[in-house]
């Protein structure tokens, strides 16, 4: 779909992170299963908008500046919000690193791949605190700071005003909060949105607590017939 668009060595590199992400769900499936019971997903329509549309072609979109961090997220939501009635795109399929995340780029994978809706993903806060005692506060691996500045259509960052990033959440006992907004793409219009938050507990990687969140929050999305 989008290989015109990326070199032979890209797509050979994507496709090897593809592999690498699949196999890290069956590796993971205990983690999830032990640690779904400590998530908590809230759901809440925006005013006025009608609550009977369902869609079959969805942008998945993490948006963080870290482009690693960013494409492993959206590999790993696209396969837990993908079914037999549902496809779902990542974003990072159609962009490269050197590529901001802006409403215009949005847009144009928008019509790229047909999307009829945009799920857009940011984290909000992390309390992450090492084994060993002690503890510290910060929003992860890479972040875009919320102060002096919002995000507009799409969840997209309007101002990047400032870039911080925080070590590894290898070896640390994590609290994470992130949410997502729902889009339709006729109108650019936010329909809903989802806070999913974990309880603080134990972590091998930050690709395992992608699974802890990516799976309770795309089931919340088909019990409320937004996908199916």
């Amino acid at each position: 779909m989008v290989g015109h668009l990326l070199s032979t060595g890209e797509a050979h590199q994507l496709q090897k992170k593809h592999t690498f992400v699949a196999s890290l769900l069956l590796l993971t499936a205990a983690v999830w299963l032990s640690g779904c019971a400590g998530v908590s997903v809230q759901s809440a329509w925006q005013a006025g908008v009608p609550r009977n549309q369902t869609f079959g072609r969805v942008l998945i979109v993490g948006v963080s500046p870290d482009f690693n961090l960013r494409c492993a997220f959206e590999w790993d939501f696209a396969s837990q919000v993908r079914s037999a009635s549902t496809t779902a795109v990542s974003s990072c399929d159609a962009m490269t690193p050197e590529e901001p995340l802006t409403r215009e780029n949005i847009e144009r994978v928008i019509a790229l791949v047909h999307a009829d809706a945009v799920l857009a993903t940011r984290l909000v806060s992390l309390d992450a605190g090492h084994q060993s005692g002690g503890s510290n506060d910060t929003r992860g691996d890479a972040f875009y700071k919320a102060t002096d500045f919002g995000y507009g259509t799409y969840g997209m960052p309007v101002t990047y005003v400032e870039f911080q990033t925080a070590p590894p959440l290898t070896t640390l006992t994590s609290s994470v909060h992130v949410r997502t907004k729902l889009y339709e793409t006729r109108g650019a219009t936010l329909l809903y949105t989802l806070d999913t938050m974990t309880k603080s507990q134990e972590i091998d990687s930050t690709e395992a607590t992608l699974i802890t969140i990516t799976a309770p929050t795309a089931d919340r999305l088909r019990r409320d017939g937004l996908i199916r």
